[in-house]
């Protein structure tokens, strides 16, 4: 058994012989970049990794080397044509030859590259974040705010030592219509993987003070087109999108726009041509409120000559219009005063009917005084002739029985004792025997 032993060496050596002669080729490879690292000798050594699409678990992982002259080829090719740094994190589609090496083991060197396949992914990555935001309700939002009437007050976001930034001011300060503006600088890194963070950062300052600017302008100048990613991010898109004020975008490429150009209300070329947008929107301003001063510099005149020529027309008409109404005063004056002078007789023959009433009604009163007091003389004679002391002087009297008049003999009874008033006087009696 010993004698059939092989060294580390020989058997890495029988592997490296088994992968040349199994795999002689070159193969296109779909694989995501990971630890992408360049040497001072100007190799790249990185890794290829596969994960799996729904947990994100690592499935398969292979050294990768791309030699210098090689690289020195590849990566500015693929910078140019993506818009993309050759970075970790990106997917690629590479050829490769397969190796192994007796020391560093199993590898894949890169020979070529195909940028298509990485802007096919990065356009879908840009669809997926576009479709979200469409989703939510929010893609739009911006693009529908309407800008200011006078768009003078400027936020702008970018790094403070661009030359896009210089750029934009003097083309705005150096106007040919000395249109004046304010500008102020919230700054942020726009390469590398602080785009992101950095630009929320400042439109969230700009924000707390959002009263005191009319629009937002983001530009970047001179960097390189492999700088634009951080532009291709979710967060971004909707903070942005968001934004209570209008974006400007002018982030220094021309070919595709980012996922921050396609939210934002008005995308650009360049920080030069952001402001040559805004000066010409207040030309445009310019020109309108010179149109109205035009409008209204003619229009005054013939407003005051039309208003002239109606005054005199009503002034003409005044003459005719004063005797119209006199003589209509006049008429309604008489016509008053004929209806007072009929309400008046009306009202006179009305109070001499009641004087009359009154005359009648008091001749009528004492005619019925006269009449009650004759009969109530009538009366006072026959209660007179009916008194008892009348009929007491004829020769009549009254019994009275306990001081009661006594009509019939059976009210009496042997013994009671009567009183018989006279004329005059009182006889006072005992009943001894009653006959009926």
């Amino acid at each position: 058994m010993q004698q059939l032993a092989l060294s580390l060496v020989e058997l890495n050596g029988l592997v490296r012989q088994s992968i040349r002669t199994c795999l002689p080729d070159e193969y296109w490879v779909q694989a995501e970049l990971s630890d992408v690292r360049a040497n001072y000798s100007g190799h790249c050594y990185l890794e290829f990794v596969q994960k799996d699409p729904k947990s994100n678990a690592l499935l398969a992982k292979a050294r990768g080397i791309i030699w210098s002259n090689v690289y020195m080829r590849l990566r500015p090719y693929f910078e140019r044509e993506t818009g993309q740094a050759f970075v970790s994190g990106i997917k690629v589609l590479v050829k490769v030859t397969v190796d192994f090496h007796e020391l560093y083991g199993y590898s894949l060197t890169v020979v070529d590259i195909d940028p298509t396949y990485t802007l096919g992914d990065m356009a879908r990555r840009r669809r997926e974040i576009l479709k979200r935001l469409e989703d939510e309700g929010v893609l739009t939002l911006n693009k529908e705010l309407d800008f200011p009437y006078l768009t003078q007050r400027i936020a702008v976001i970018s790094s403070a030592t661009a030359a896009g930034y210089g750029d934009f001011c003097n083309q705005l300060f150096h106007n040919a219509w000395g249109f004046v503006f304010y500008v102020r600088l919230f700054p942020a890194i726009m390469q590398g993987d602080k785009v992101e963070e950095t630009i929320i950062r400042a439109l969230e300052q700009i924000y707390q003070e959002i009263d005191l600017w009319d629009a937002v302008v983001i530009i970047r100048g001179g960097g390189a087109t492999s700088d634009l990613s951080g532009f291709d991010t979710y967060e971004l898109a909707a903070h942005c999108a968001q934004f209570p004020l209008p974006v400007i975008t002018g982030i220094g490429h021309e070919r595709d726009d980012t996922v921050l150009d396609m939210v934002s209300h008005t995308r650009v070329k360049t920080p030069t041509a952001a402001a040559e947008f805004l000066i010409s929107r207040m030309r445009e301003v310019a020109e309108e409120l010179e149109s109205y001063r035009e409008q209204i510099r003619q229009g005054v005149p013939e407003r005051l000559e039309r208003e002239k020529e109606r005054l005199d027309r009503w002034v003409s008409r005044i003459p005719g219009k004063v005797l119209m109404r006199l003589q209509a005063e006049q008429f309604r004056q008489e016509n008053l005063a004929r209806r007072m002078q009929m309400a008046w007789q009306t009202r006179l023959v009305h109070e001499q009917y009641r004087l009359q009433l009154s005359q009648r009604l008091t001749q009528a009163v004492t005619a019925r005084l006269q009449k009650e007091e004759h009969r109530l003389e009538l009366l006072e004679q026959q209660v007179k002739a009916a008194s008892p002391e009348v009929l007491l002087k004829k020769g009549y009297s009254i019994t009275l029985k306990n001081g009661k008049a006594v009509t019939d003999a059976s009210e009496l009874q042997p013994g009671d004792e009567v009183q018989t008033r006279l004329a005059k006087g009182t006889v006072n009696s005992r009943i001894l025997k009653i006959e009926n």
